[in-house]
């Protein structure tokens, strides 16, 4: 492989501001930790300060224990009108207590006179002497340049003094941006090249630093690494960062999915397994790519979003084959009609018209679930049969492996069924007072189960008729499952299928649990809202008596 690249991810911040995406602070921890494993580099958090929900984010994932991944708080250079020392907006990125931090500054001198309305020379300032304020305090430092490449086509002088600024005030990193996504990427190489040559006569033999950034013989010496911020205006989000990593770009920055604002960002999942398998370039999660698929969805399911099954490398169609020619021929040869093996991104060949399809997927999570599963054995169809059923049906198990699991070891005969439901009421009543809302609904749920052979009665309020039944059949089970006490249901998403089908559409409901050492999701699919929330509500407590009866079992 050749030069080591670095992966920024912003997802959680660039990300989040296309339309329908929403994010959670549980489920920006979430994504963090996902993209932890599959070993991101940096993972921009987000803006902090700028919303209460950001400020906590950066609390929260202080609390754990990242592996690999470094988080990066974002903002801009200072208000021109604040001394560094008094700016709000780059005390509140010290107050983030991350070991990364990425200001932007203006590259566009259209941007600097109708959007800041400052003077070209002040904006200079302001980007030289943010970068040095934030220098001291943080280990690394990024500058992102917004609308460079839009600036440099108007005014390329100017444009290249933003970054000699820049460099000036410490910044180890220039990400230049294409943040109108309107570059082709004939011009990008041009412009990457006048770039590069341009810093290179900078002085950029600096040490051994510097040296590491340079080529072989002959190639320009940088002073600092560049990186790129490509949007997908013009669909070449993905070709304009890969030509910019083969004129020596390092820093790549872009979402999982391409997810983000107008047409979206770089797609990291397209853009990751394309440096690695085609260009031979190293990162740390190009030996984890087996990863992608199951980070691609899962950053889906928990934004609420359909995955789309036609993308690049992690689509559920990525390797697909459904008759003819391609199947007899990929039957013999899969190289006859896929550019790689679908096993080095963690997905799967699906054999439309076979039987066949999704076998290997049943017998590697049969495996990750510790389930001995041969791939002779019968039960293999007949696991992939139901599950066939239950997609149909709107059941996605991206993000509930709990009841996935369940799901199989139903198949094997070996789920416990730690209670039986003889049936349940809920009701929901609203009072309101003069033309005012009540602040509260008035719902309760009764339900009768049986437990160890008796009959158990229990009723309990909630804040919705869900909490409702969720509160009265912990009361129902609480004095046979006290270990129940310590789980707390963390997130809860409701998604219409087929939504032309109005209110008598299906629903599907994932629900995240949690106890004192791990988390699991669980899924339940019908046109009730309320019995699709059961469903995930039982495998959720069925799957913590489980696991506890197996975490005892190997204690002892």
């Amino acid at each position: 492989m050749t030069q080591k690249l670095t992966i920024y991810d912003t997802t959680l911040r660039d990300g989040t501001q296309a339309e329908n995406f929403n994010l959670s602070v549980e489920d920006k921890l979430r994504i963090t930790l996902k993209l932890d494993e599959l070993g991101i580099d940096f993972v921009e958090g987000g803006w902090p300060g700028a919303n209460p929900a950001s400020t906590r984010y950066f609390e929260e994932i202080r609390n754990y224990d990242l592996k690999h991944t470094v988080v990066a708080a974002f903002g801009s250079t200072r208000n021109f009108n604040n001394p560094p020392e008094e700016d709000p907006n780059l005390a509140a990125l010290l107050a983030a207590k991350t070991r990364a931090i990425t200001i932007f500054g203006k590259s566009w001198d259209i941007h600097v006179r109708d959007a800041l309305r400052i003077e070209l020379a002040d904006n200079l300032q302001i980007i030289e002497d943010s970068l040095a304020y934030l220098r001291p305090h943080v280990e690394f430092l990024f500058y992102d340049a917004e609308h460079f490449f839009d600036g440099y086509k108007a005014n390329p002088q100017y444009a290249l003094t933003t970054l000699e600024k820049a460099i000036a005030g410490g910044a180890q990193c220039l990400a230049l941006c294409d943040t109108n996504g309107g570059t082709l990427p004939g011009e990008i190489a041009g412009i990457i090249s006048e770039v590069k040559q341009h810093l290179a006569g900078l002085g950029g033999g600096q040490g051994k630093a510097a040296a590491k950034r340079g080529g072989g013989a002959g190639e320009a010496v940088l002073p600092v690494e560049l990186g790129i911020h490509a949007h997908n205006d013009t669909e070449c989000a993905v070709a304009n960062s890969l030509i910019a990593v083969s004129l020596g770009i390092t820093q790549i920055q872009g979402t999982i999915n391409g997810i983000g604002e107008r047409c979206g960002n770089a797609n990291l999942t397209s853009i990751m397994p394309g440096l690695a398998l085609k260009m031979r370039h190293y990162f740390a999660a190009a030996e984890r790519l087996e990863k992608l698929t199951e980070t691609s969805r899962f950053v889906s399911e928990l934004g609420n979003l359909t995955p789309n099954k036609y993308q690049p490398y992690v689509g559920q169609a990525a390797f697909a084959h459904k008759g003819g020619i391609h199947v007899s021929a990929v039957k013999r040869n899969p190289l006859t009609y896929e550019h790689i093996a679908p096993e080095r991104v963690g997905n799967i060949r699906r054999i439309l018209i076979s039987d066949q399809a999704g076998r290997s997927n049943i017998l590697h999570k049969a495996k990750k679930f510790g389930i001995d599963l041969d791939s002779k054995d019968p039960l293999v169809s007949s696991i992939l049969k139901k599950l066939k059923e239950l997609e149909t049906q709107g059941f996605q198990y991206e993000g509930a492996e709990a009841s996935f699991e369940l799901l199989m070891r139903q198949a094997l005969g070996t789920r416990k069924e730690y209670f039986q439901l003889k049936g349940f009421r809920v009701l929901s009543q609203k009072v309101a007072a003069g033309n005012q809302p009540a602040e509260m609904g008035l719902e309760e749920a009764t339900i009768l189960l049986e437990i160890a052979g008796e009959l158990v009665h229990a009723a309990a309020l909630g804040n919705g008729p869900v909490n409702a039944l969720d509160n009265a059949l912990r009361k129902a089970l609480k004095d046979y499952y006290p270990q129940l006490k310590a789980v707390e249901l963390q997130d809860y998403k409701v998604r219409v299928l087929a939504s032309e089908h109005g209110t008598g559409a299906r629903v599907r409901v994932l629900i995240e649990s949690r106890d004192e050492d791990s988390t699991w999701g669980t899924v339940g699919v019908s046109h009730d809202i309320i019995e699709a929330s059961w469903q995930a509500l039982v495998d959720s407590i069925t799957y913590k008596l489980m696991k506890d009866e197996r975490d005892r079992s190997a204690a002892q």
